[in-house]
């Protein structure tokens, strides 16, 4: 079964974690508070719960060509119980498997930039910190 498609130019977000409704609106709101234009699908599934990225990488590779995505988003436990609502970022194309934590405030840039192929998963993943988590891009 593929993963779901976003029909516009938004970011799939999904949700992998089950254990706690108010954390899931929580992460929802924060990621809807962020940018002044909606850039979230999300899909709240529970064939998802507890589903990791190499499944995640297994099911893209079955899939057929026009049902492939490139990336997804995933609102894991760790997203869930950071107030920061970091989803975890998963390259499934160019690198699968690559991943990096995106907190919601920074995740409107990301979604925007990928969703129109403006920049590549791997740009926002060398900018990442030393706990693998994107906080912008140096200016300095």
């Amino acid at each position: 079964m593929p993963l779901p498609q976003p029909d516009d130019l938004t970011s799939l977000v999904l949700r992998t974690d089950f254990g706690d409704e108010g954390a899931w609106a929580a992460v929802r709101a924060a990621l809807d508070a962020a940018g002044e234009y909606p850039h979230a699908t999300y899909v709240s599934e529970l064939r998802f719960a507890g589903v990791g990225v190499q499944a995640l990488l297994a099911e893209e590779a079955a899939a057929d060509e026009d049902d492939k995505i490139i990336y997804v988003f995933l609102a894991d436990a760790a997203t869930m119980k950071d107030p920061g609502c970091p989803l975890l970022a998963v390259d499934l194309s160019d690198e699968p498997g690559r991943t990096f934590r995106v907190p919601a405030r920074w995740f409107p840039d990301i979604s925007a930039n990928l969703s129109i192929a403006n920049m590549d998963f791997a740009e926002f993943a060398d900018a990442s910190d030393e706990s693998g988590t994107f906080r912008g891009f140096d200016e300095g």
